[in-house]
């Protein structure tokens, strides 16, 4: 998308941003097609199998992709109309004398949870660069922000995290997208096997620090965002597959409070090319 067009939807005021991406979401799952079936059949999984409960979480994720532009390009604005109860976990986090790691599920806004954040301390995210070159350097331009500094999800983006980490910084990442094989365990996720980065268990093991759970909860009417934060009970399992399932579960209970808003049409269950078969890994484990 043009930056000139990005910037025309941001000037739109958000109750108008809300209601016409959720319009949009509407639209798009009234078309037949892989999306709207994965969207029902992930939400199903999750004891969610209402027709009327999936057309919800289409409209939220249509509000979810046409309010982003806004958080991108007026992070003051959208800064001004976040709220949270839950801030006093951050700075009890910060008292210990150790870097953050937040983990941000595709729940909610999750770039406002960025710009929240930021405010009570400077944040490194990892974010994947996009396929096309021409959207390289609109993502650079909206992105970093005099306390938000982007690094790509490459091997120069984990050396960053690992280095403002040890620094005792923090980071923020999304838990809950496939990775590629190799960089991944099954662990259940919604009690269905679910392939799981690893990275998240790696850092707050090499680095010692502590572990929260990040969400923007949208509210209605276009008001803004509420901010939740949980911490991640210490210590992490040192096993890659129990550091998986912990921070699965721990992301069920958050999506359980605002489930229309979590992503159910991405393709959280996929196999990527070269990883073993999830029923060979969990009749090891089960043996």
């Amino acid at each position: 998308m043009p930056l000139f067009i990005i910037r025309l939807i941001a000037r739109l005021p958000l109750p108008i941003l809300h209601g016409l991406g959720r319009v949009l979401g509407l639209f798009i799952y009234a078309l037949p097609g892989r999306y709207r079936s994965r969207l029902r059949a992930n939400a199903a999984q999750a004891g969610y199998p209402q027709a009327a409960f999936a057309r919800r979480a289409a409209a939220e994720s249509g509000a979810m992709i046409v309010e982003t532009p806004k958080v991108w390009l007026y992070p003051e604005y959208c800064v001004a109309r976040t709220f949270s109860n839950d801030d006093h976990v951050i700075t009890d986090a910060l008292a210990e004398n150790r870097g953050i790691l937040f983990l941000t599920p595709h729940l909610g806004c999750y770039e406002i949870t960025a710009r929240h954040i930021s405010g009570l301390v400077p944040l490194t995210v990892m974010f994947r660069p996009p396929r096309q070159r021409i959207l390289v350097p609109i993502m650079e331009h909206i992105r970093d922000t005099p306390r938000v500094t982007a690094v790509p999800a490459t091997t120069q983006g984990v050396r960053a995290f690992v280095r403002a980490l040890k620094r005792g910084e923090s980071v923020g990442m999304l838990p809950d997208q496939v990775p590629s094989s190799g960089t991944g365990v099954w662990a259940t996720f919604f009690d269905k096997p679910a392939y799981t980065v690893t990275l998240p268990g790696k850092l707050a093991i090499q680095t010692g620090v502590a572990v929260i759970i990040a969400v923007g909860e949208r509210l209605p009417r276009g008001k803004g965002w509420r901010i939740h934060f949980t911490r991640v009970p210490d210590p992490i399992p040192t096993d890659a597959r129990q550091q998986a399932q912990l921070f699965n579960s721990q992301m069920e209970t958050l999506i359980r409070r605002i489930p229309e808003q979590y992503l159910w049409s991405y393709n959280r269950y996929k196999a990527p090319a070269g990883a073993p078969q999830p029923s060979d890994v969990m009749s090891a484990d089960a043996s």
